[in-house]
């Protein structure tokens, strides 16, 4: 369960400070407006506060007054438009088919631009509705604007005064996240889950933990002047660290399962990991309630099982058992489970402490950590082409609503057009994955949302219960849309119908009218779905290449770390960084072609084995880095910086192999010899130094390293074949 869906801590996210926001806005411009003026200019003032509303998201302040001004001036300029060429029925029409094609065309600036885009097609839906004088026109317009603008001031005025609040709230998101993994982790030790099972699921959630920990930084790390700015930076540097030690947790489970699968030491590792979780959330959870943070969670009892278990397994050994490798990789987690816990304790630390300045890189450029905002024209027209999934997807959306446009005017009753094209355009989304999951939350919310309005209209019909219940669903409304749409598309039903019931009380058809509305935009986005459709697999060759491209810099950045080339890991930080978001990016690619026609879908195993094989280089470096920092006393310099160059030159090969397509023909068992000979010069080199306590360890993590990096080039050459 998302945790803002759990009631400890859904009054205390910003989804729901979101909701409460976005109603006070719109009830507060409107009852203002009816000061002033009738229920008719109240509304068009309302609709323009609506608008703008949509861009309301948590987002460093000046790029949100920057999306939300684009709001106000992009949906005026539509009212403007759409409200001149209503009287011309065939100009109107010609006019909804280009907005619409322009308005999906901003999707080319991210993320980000697709609530712009849903305002600007809604308030183009709302606005074919009204017949107006040219004059009228432009009073309507400036009604409008004036919502707009009014919105604008009053969430840029509450984003202000909440701005630390806001960053308490996303930093919690990204921990509660970071907990959430850390119990997929647990359950590896749990004989009853399928190793590779788990490890996809594991895959898939580092995706959505990728996203999160972006949004953090989005917000903390672009502006953090003052005392309490540098508790959530240094509170956001520590989830940053913990996260490369869970990283490094990942050992042979399976071996782990075979020497240790009838002992209680796996249930106790399981109880530890989940112990690790809770642990963070209460972080979280403080930090939501702007709360220092204090440790709650006592692990001695399992620690002191484990080295119980330690001591049996050694006992066994010397009466000539063969288990030295079970003991290694339980010691091993140990070492690990110890770090993470003390790491835990500086995160409760973290947000206890009153820093002077903010405890970050002192004069460092946060850029490469930040989304950048760039809006520019020339974006929009290198698309322009049937090749770029944006251009196609912006004529499958004018086709659509061409379509739904003229299904309305064949209908036999008074239809709202404007009910049908709101419907396709909410439903239909650049991805059929998407789109799919989309019709089934608008169709199913839209009918609980009918029936509930229909028992509120039989039963509850009176002005007081009806007034409260709009507030609701208003609050509702925004606070579910990015976190479970269909409640969204739920609240959403219940505030428009039961406002079209005040309005026209006597039109009992309302309600079976709004549902064959909305089941036929539905089957109309259904079947555009399918046209010029962009099938995820023909992004794939592009994603692959940059995970590789990424992880070829993200190893030459680890190896000057840990050979000590460097003064700070500010480089390294920033290679893994772009290593985890173009992992992410590539898993979500999979996770969507998993939800289109099976005969689309291409290469699903050795694409989800490439994504793990490049992970596992990431836990590999964490892990080494640990065991460096563990033996910083007695580590031998330079030999243990000689085995790493050793490493570093196969590792680096064998990846601009993989970006080679014509160099990535060599066989797994020619790669592999390559590694193993890398391997004997290190061994080699090794039997000539000093001992060392951390030589088998290191070792260990360098063999991995290699040939893990053989395996990706081999799942590479299996993905081009599929894709070929």
């Amino acid at each position: 369960m998302h945790y803002a869906l759990n009631l400890r801590t859904f009054f205390y996210s910003h989804y729901f400070y979101l909701g409460l926001r976005f109603a006070a806005g719109l009830v507060g411009v409107t009852l203002i407006t009816l000061q002033f003026a009738d229920m008719a200019v109240a509304m068009t003032v309302c609709i323009g506060a609506l608008c703008t509303a949509l861009m309301d998201m948590p987002s460093p302040l000046r790029h949100k007054f920057n999306e939300m001004s684009a709001s106000v001036l992009l949906c005026s300029a539509v009212t403007l438009l759409i409200s001149l060429c209503a009287p011309y029925h065939w100009l109107l029409m010609v006019t909804l088919v280009l907005i619409s094609f322009a308005a999906c065309m901003m999707v080319v600036y991210g993320r980000k631009s697709m609530p712009l885009q849903l305002a600007t097609l809604f308030i183009m839906t709302m606005s074919m509705e009204h017949t107006m004088t040219v004059r009228e026109s432009f009073i309507h317009t400036g009604l409008f604007t004036l919502g707009a603008v009014a919105y604008l001031a009053y969430a840029m005025g509450v984003s202000w005064v909440l701005r630390h609040r806001i960053k308490q709230q996303v930093l919690a998101e990204a921990l509660f996240e970071l907990a959430a993994y850390i119990d997929i982790k647990a359950d590896f030790y749990d004989t009853r889950f399928n190793l590779t099972e788990q490890f996809n699921k594991l895959i898939r959630h580092q995706s959505l933990l990728a996203d999160r920990q972006q949004a953090s930084r989005d917000l903390i790390l672009r502006a953090h002047n003052n005392a309490k700015d540098a508790i959530v930076v240094q509170v956001h540097v520590c989830m940053l660290d913990l996260y490369e030690l869970i990283l490094s947790t990942h050992t042979d489970y399976a071996l782990l399962r075979a020497h240790l699968a009838d002992t209680p030491v796996m249930q106790t590792l399981h109880d530890l990991a989940y112990k690790a979780a809770r642990d963070i959330e209460s972080v979280a959870y403080d930090v939501t309630r702007k709360k220092s943070s204090y440790p709650e969670i006592s692990y001695e009892p399992e620690l002191d099982a484990i080295e119980a278990e330690l001591a049996a397994i050694q006992q066994r050994i010397e009466q000539g058992k063969p288990q030295q490798e079970a003991l290694a990789v339980l010691r091993a987690q140990r070492n690990k489970i110890r770090a993470i816990i003390k790491m835990i304790g500086e995160l409760h630390q973290a947000s206890q402490k009153a820093y002077a300045t903010t405890p970050f890189w002192a004069d460092a450029d946060m850029g490469p950590f930040l989304s950048q905002q760039k809006y520019e024209f020339r974006m929009i027209l290198s698309h322009l082409r049937m090749d770029s999934p944006i251009f196609r997807f912006s004529l499958r959306v004018a086709m659509a609503i061409s379509v739904g446009l003229a299904v309305a005017a064949l209908l036999p009753y008074a239809a709202h057009s404007y009910w049908i094209v709101l419907t396709i355009v909410i439903i239909l989304k650049p991805s059929f994955s998407m789109t799919k999951q989309r019709r089934s939350d608008r169709i199913i919310g839209t009918i609980i949302g009918c029936v509930i309005t229909a028992l509120i209209i039989k039963f509850l019909n009176y002005p007081a219960v009806i007034l409260g219940i709009l507030v609701l669903s208003t609050v509702a409304t925004p606070t579910f849309i990015y976190l479970r749409y269909r409640y969204a598309a739920i609240a959403v039903s219940v505030m428009i119908l039961l406002q079209m019931h005040l309005i026209a009380p006597g039109n009992h058809d309302l309600i079976t009218e709004r549902l064959v509305d909305t089941f036929i935009g539905a089957a109309v986005a259904t079947v555009f779905s399918f046209v010029l459709a962009n099938w995820e697999y023909q992004s794939l060759p592009r994603l692959v290449h940059e995970v590789l491209n990424v992880n070829l810099r993200y190893m030459q950045a680890s190896f000057d770390l840990l050979q000590g080339k460097g003064k700070d890991d500010f480089a390294y930080r920033i290679e893994r960084k772009r290593l985890m978001d173009s992992l992410a990016a590539l898993s979500s690619a999979l996770v969507r072609m998993l939800d289109e026609p099976a005969r689309k879908q291409r290469a699903v195993e050795d694409i989800n084995l490439f994504i793990v094989q490049n992970y596992l280089l990431v836990a590999h470096v964490a892990a080494l880095r640990a065991i460096l920092r563990r033996h910083t006393r007695e580590l031998p310099v330079g030999a243990v910086n000689a085995m790493l160059g050793e490493s570093h030159d196969q590792v680096v090969e064998v990846l601009t192999r993989a970006l080679d397509p014509r160099s990535a023909a060599a066989s797994e068992d020619a790669l592999m010899s390559a590694a193993t000979l890398s391997a004997q010069r290190a061994d080699a080199a090794q039997a000539a130094l000093v001992p060392w306590s951390g030589w088998p360890l290191v070792q260990r993590r360098i063999r991995l390293l290699q040939a893990d990096a053989v395996k990706i080039i081999v799942h590479r050459q299996a993905i081009l074949r599929d894709l070929a």
